[in-house]
């Protein structure tokens, strides 16, 4: 049984997705959705475990050896993003069933948890697989099922939203794809390790360089990174709560993972980053993401868009990290997809309990919320400060090792550029702040009642995990630093 578990965590989340017909309560899909999460959640332990403790795990399906057949690759930093995104689904989903009383027709619950599975099996397949052609597979299979999702908000704009997703992520695909073609066309494998043996012989043709070209596009078109992140303020804003929560933890981490592998694995740190002027024109663009996308954060009036725009800002922080191109930038990038992921997670979730409530997310319907649902209001004030980067929060252990990276490479003007970054996010928590407790509550609206129980649960999970891992750090800074050191080459 320990021996399959890499391909167990994708098998089994796909093979429940077409069960879910068959059980036509909606509880009972919920409880079956939820039980196949947490099984996802426990492999994932189980092999982050196996991986710290034994070295990379290396699954081949049917038995057929690579690069002939298909290989699963488990090494540190698949075995961390796994754990983010089976943890991330398992908590969230806790809290579906009573969101979607409010959000979903009763006929349409069975859909939303068949395509939830669909798409956490896409993303576990992005994770795990070693072959190229598998990544663009399992890519549209979490796409695909991502824009269904998204067009099931009950807003009549969720289906512009997800249309607009639609667009940009299939040509996001199709890049992926041609580059991936022009791999295979140059050195005759797709799988990934074989990849990275053979392309140093014909590295320097304008083949190559073209396909690098193409995923890298690609790649920034999935992660929503500026000025390629037209389609995720309207995704996030639009979709039901408990996808949104879902999407912003998980969707841009994947996409991160995999310009990582791209760059680190398959065409390695010489000629992405000496060859190739990649550090420069990811620099830029992380730091213009940062304060553009701040900005817009601090004039809109939902708070999802709100919370939206500071997704891209946040994407921002994990390329500069990624941009130093040092052992310690790349380990602050991995910290931050784990810390991101529990920060925006928890955010989303108390913006769903808000949505129960009182049926919208616009910030002038926050007036008074902060007496009428104080533990909801508190997760989000919690959320927030983590966002900001506050001591004793997630957020500023990330913002911390990214600090440090930057005065070790001798780039102390983008230290200083984090650093009031970070203070335009001030600005707009604190318009959240400032209207949820400092106003009296709407006039005319009946007394507000706090959150359900179903609700609190997971949004205090998350919450006190965002305080629990900027205590302690052992787990996250382990898993990252090795990982960043293995692809470095570095030995621990």
């Amino acid at each position: 049984m320990l021996a399959h578990l890499p391909i167990l965590q994708v098998i089994v989340p796909l093979m429940a997705a077409p069960l879910c017909w068959f059980l036509d309560r909606s509880r009972l899909v919920w409880l079956f959705a939820l039980l196949v999460s947490g099984f996802s959640c426990l492999t994932s332990i189980a092999l982050l475990q196996q991986v710290m403790s034994s070295g990379t795990i290396l699954y081949q399906l049917g038995g057929w050896d690579a690069p002939w057949g298909i290989e699963y690759r488990i090494d540190e930093l698949n075995a961390l993003l796994l754990l983010i995104i089976s943890t991330i689904s398992t908590i969230v989903l806790f809290a579906a069933q009573t969101s979607l009383q409010k959000e979903l027709p009763k006929e349409r619950h069975t859909l939303f948890y068949s395509l939830y599975l669909l798409s956490l099996t896409g993303m576990f397949g992005i994770v795990a697989t070693g072959d190229l052609f598998n990544v663009f597979v399992f890519l549209e299979i979490s796409s695909l099922s991502g824009y269904a999702l998204i067009a099931l908000g009950k807003d009549r704009r969720a289906l512009w939203a997800a249309y607009q997703y639609l667009i940009m992520g299939t040509i996001g695909a199709t890049f992926i794809l041609i580059g991936i073609g022009l791999l295979y066309q140059m050195t005759g494998t797709l799988n990934m390790d074989d990849l990275a043996n053979r392309l140093p012989e014909v590295d320097q043709t304008r083949t190559v360089f073209a396909a690098f070209a193409f995923l890298i596009v690609g790649v920034c078109l999935k992660l929503a990174l500026f000025p390629l992140h037209l389609w995720l303020p309207n995704a996030y804003a639009y979709a039901p709560s408990i996808v949104t929560a879902f999407l912003a933890a998980t969707a841009t981490k994947v996409a991160v993972y995999l310009l990582i592998r791209f760059t680190y694995t398959i065409f390695g740190i010489e000629l992405s980053f000496s060859i190739l002027p990649l550090q420069n024109l990811f620099m830029v663009l992380g730091l213009v993401g940062i304060f553009a996308a701040s900005t817009a954060a601090i004039y809109k009036t939902n708070v999802k868009h709100i919370f939206a725009y500071s997704s891209i800002a946040q994407v921002g922080y994990m390329i500069i990290g990624y941009a130093i191109n040092t052992p310690t930038g790349l380990m602050a990038t991995l910290l931050h997809l784990f810390n991101h992921a529990l920060m925006k997670s928890a955010l989303f979730l108390a913006l769903g309990a808000v949505m129960y409530r009182i049926g919208s997310v616009q910030l002038s319907q926050f007036q008074g919320l902060g007496r009428q649902m104080p533990l909801t209001m508190a997760a989000i004030v919690v959320g927030g400060l983590s966002l900001i980067g506050v001591p004793l929060t997630v957020g500023f252990i990330s913002k911390w090792y990214l600090l440090i990276a930057a005065v070790e490479a001798g780039m102390w003007p983008v230290a200083v550029l984090v650093l009031l970054g970070s203070l335009l996010a001030v600005l707009y928590i604190w318009r959240i702040v400032e209207i949820a407790y400092f106003k009296p509550p709407v006039p005319g609206r009946e007394p507000v009642k706090e959150a359900p129980w179903t609700f609190l649960v997971p949004i205090w999970v998350l919450v006190l995990a965002n305080i629990y891992f900027g205590i302690d750090t052992r787990l996250s800074v382990q898993v990252a630093q090795a990982a960043s050191q293995s692809l470095f080459g570095i030995n621990p």
